[in-house]
């Protein structure tokens, strides 16, 4: 039986054989089918207890971020050696808010190439986690480290104060992952429509939770970019995408056929556009 068949069988008899098959790949030589056997979604509790032993720190990652892996085990491997297991541990949404409390103050970094800076692998990862505590969300709200909040403005749980404070942080991420969170109220949003960053506008500007004032202001953007943004979004009114419907740019009018509250004699107007990307946009919209 291949590996990726395993979650597949139905029967009591197949389980039982699926079962054999993961136990049979935990023990193999090679850490690679080790790590395999961890991360399958139907390991038995006792495979995992094992495999969370491994010398091998990959095997223990792929066993950290199961979630059928027991608490004693996912407990042990919060105080794992490897940093890579521990932020596994923190992104399980297995991990309690106790474990999370003490993983907040993990001061891990791993190095990315792309920003070349270090990251807290381990603090983003609890910042991100739908089981961490308000008092240990508040605090990372509050970190030194610009990614740590970046990843703590983007989590539901976030309280409004905290976000009152976040829209002004001199991040740009920050202040869109708050523009971003489904949590983020009104009045905020509100604010950051008139942010200098054009990302953080177009955010607001796709959001279907943004204000219809809000909305409006963004009409006015002189950027093109941030009016297809706003041409997109489903809660934007009529009269407005009748106005983008005019728009130099064919992107912002595709946005506009593609919208589905643009009124039907804009969608027609926009059937004979001079751009045939719109055209269809338009045409498919009105069969």
């Amino acid at each position: 039986m291949r590996f990726t068949d395993l979650s597949a069988t139905e029967s009591t008899e197949g389980r039982k054989e699926a079962k054999a098959d993961i136990e049979q790949l935990s023990r193999s030589w090679d850490w690679h089918v080790r790590r395999k056997a961890a991360w399958c979604p139907d390991a038995p509790a006792a495979v995992l207890e094992t495999l969370s032993r491994d010398p091998n720190q990959w095997v223990r990652e792929a066993v950290a971020g199961n979630e059928r892996t027991p608490a004693a085990a996912l407990a042990r491997l919060a105080e794992d050696s490897s940093g890579y297991v521990r932020a596994a541990v923190a992104l399980n949404r297995r991990a309690t808010s106790e474990i999370l409390a003490s993983l907040a103050e993990d001061e891990m970094v791993d190095y990315d190439s792309t920003l070349q800076k270090n990251r807290y692998l381990v603090k983003e990862s609890v910042a991100k986690s739908p089981n961490v505590g308000p008092e240990t969300l508040a605090s990372l709200a509050c970190d030194s480290d610009e990614h740590v909040r970046a990843a703590a403005a983007g989590n539901p749980l976030l309280s409004p104060e905290s976000m009152g404070r976040m829209v002004r942080d001199v991040f740009w991420e920050v202040r869109n992952n708050i523009a971003k969170n489904p949590s983020t109220p009104e009045e905020l949003l509100l604010r950051l429509s008139g942010d200098q960053i054009m990302d953080v506008r177009a955010t607001i500007a796709k959001n279907p939770r943004t204000p219809p004032a809000a909305l409006a202001a963004l009409a006015g953007d002189r950027s093109w970019e941030i009016k297809e943004a706003l041409a997109g979004n489903a809660s934007l009114d009529g009269s407005i995408l009748a106005e983008l419907a005019g728009h130099w740019s064919w992107m912002v009018r595709a946005a506009v056929a593609g919208n589905p509250n643009t009124p039907a004699g804009t969608l027609k107007l926009l059937a004979d556009d001079p751009d045939q990307s719109v055209q269809k946009a338009a045409r498919s919209r009105l069969r």
